[in-house]
């Protein structure tokens, strides 16, 4: 199986990404940052690379980059280890200039999302660890 993740996204401004990621907290390899991309590290194996539009266009043959304030591609999910960590992270991307996403609250998971300043969707969530290891019909099954 895969041992690394790589998720590309078209940004506008390279300055403003790293100036909007640094604030809430994440870094970058510095090894992997150019004029033309950043290598925003969001994990031991997770990496997003932070593309100017026109080099992201490159990689996609002839298709137009979405304009991700207009429309959905895709949403970056990412775990974290509490609820509380959940509300840390988006609460700092909103004070960096994030646009409010939805609110998912299930009990046995919890959810928040936030659009970067290019407008990517982006989602923290935790689920109890139990919920995970089960699956969440067995789960509730269990609780019910």
């Amino acid at each position: 199986m895969h041992k690394m993740i790589f998720v590309n996204l078209p940004v506008a401004d390279l300055d403003a990404s790293r100036a909007f990621f640094t604030s809430m907290g994440y870094e970058f390899n510095d090894n992997f940052c150019d004029g033309d991309a950043l290598a925003l590290v969001l994990g031991d194996s997770i990496v997003a690379m932070l593309l100017q539009r026109e080099v992201y266009k490159s990689f996609v043959l002839g298709k137009e980059v979405l304009d991700a304030h207009t429309a959905s591609g895709c949403i970056v999910c990412l775990s974290a280890e509490s609820r509380d960590e959940v509300d840390a992270v988006v609460d700092k991307a909103m004070a960096a200039g994030a646009t409010a996403g939805d609110t998912e609250e299930h009990g046995f998971m919890y959810g928040r999302s936030f659009f970067d300043l290019d407008g990517h969707a982006w989602e923290i969530m935790w689920m109890d660890p139990a919920a995970a290891e089960v699956g969440p019909q067995a789960y509730a099954a269990q609780q019910g």
